[in-house]
């Protein structure tokens, strides 16, 4: 397994007996990652107000790799590599005091990356029974989370009230799954136009989901902030959304906390993402637009670009 943490991703023979071409295709197909071309960055800034910076971010990748170093077998040269490889996206945004929300988020982070690492059976080459584990285990590991942050909360007096949003993606090929609670946001540029695939758990959200408020009436600007879920929740009140999606070629996926949403239009952040050239790009540029805006609150953007063979 490789992780990584982006802060701004023998001599010829004769056989006497071939294989035929239906076999020798077998031996090399391509893994499906393989086919999928990722350009990933993440950046987060504390802002403009703001003492310190409770958001945190963590972009890494797991891969299963060979590589042959000594053969000599006709298809198969010194040096040739075959992996499979898969991303993981997650922003969370603490909230509970200076140094309760800041442990939090980053609490938060740590204690899913254990529960990935500690995991036996990774799932690479995913078919509807993988895809549909993966789901499950999302699920579950934002549970999981929950309760050691509970546990956490309840140990220390000084963190009595902690919690977190938490946005994640895990992505392998053309396939990704969002697992989400809070009020930090996925969306996913298509076709050059901007879709949020996240809504959020606040007071605000539900009135709009509710059909009885306009997502520019007064009250819901007033209780967009007030957080119905998130990570450090009581037990039983942990209900995060996980879903499933199909990339396609040239889509982007961006992960970010509030402080993007709420200083930036989607309409900029659309315009931002359809206008830079990569990954590193479009985090700067959505950062500089949060900023520009007054940069009210800690400010976190991830941002993946795909290249998918074949679409």
């Amino acid at each position: 397994m490789v992780l990584f943490a982006a802060r701004y991703c023998a001599a010829d023979v004769s056989l006497s007996c071939q294989p035929s071409e239906s076999v020798m295709t077998s031996y090399q197909t391509p893994a499906r990652s393989s086919e999928a071309g990722v350009d990933v960055f993440g950046l987060s800034h504390k802002g403009l107000i703001r003492e310190n910076n409770q958001d945190h971010f963590l972009v890494v990748r797991a891969a299963r790799s060979l590589q042959t170093l000594f053969t000599n077998l006709t298809e198969t040269q010194p040096g040739e590599a075959f992996e499979e490889a898969g991303y993981g996206l997650v922003v969370a945004d603490g909230v509970g005091g200076e140094a309760a929300g800041e442990f939090a988020s980053r609490r938060a982070i740590y204690t899913l990356l254990k529960l990935a690492l500690h995991t036996s059976d990774w799932q690479f080459r995913w078919g509807a029974k993988e895809r549909n584990n993966v789901l499950w285990r999302m699920k579950d590991r934002f549970r999981s989370v929950n309760e050691a942050m509970v546990r956490d909360a309840a140990a220390h007096a000084s963190l009595n009230g902690m919690c977190t949003t938490m946005t994640a993606a895990v992505t392998y090929g053309n396939d990704a799954i969002i697992g989400h609670i809070g009020d930090s946001s996925a969306y996913l540029l298509h076709r050059g136009k901007l879709i949020r695939l996240t809504r959020d758990h606040t007071l605000g959200g539900r009135l709009v989901e509710e059909g009885t408020h306009a997502a520019n009436d007064p009250l819901v600007l007033e209780y967009r902030s007030l957080l119905l879920q998130a990570l450090g929740s009581r037990e039983g009140e942990c209900h995060p959304d996980v879903h499933n999606y199909l990339l396609q070629d040239s889509d982007q996926l961006l992960l970010c906390t509030n402080g993007l949403t709420d200083m930036v239009r989607e309409a900029d952040i659309e315009s931002a993402m359809n206008s830079a050239t990569s990954a590193s790009f479009a985090c700067r540029s959505l950062i500089d637009l949060a900023l520009g805006n007054g940069g009210a609150d800690n400010v976190t953007v991830i941002v993946a670009r795909y290249s998918i063979r074949g679409n």
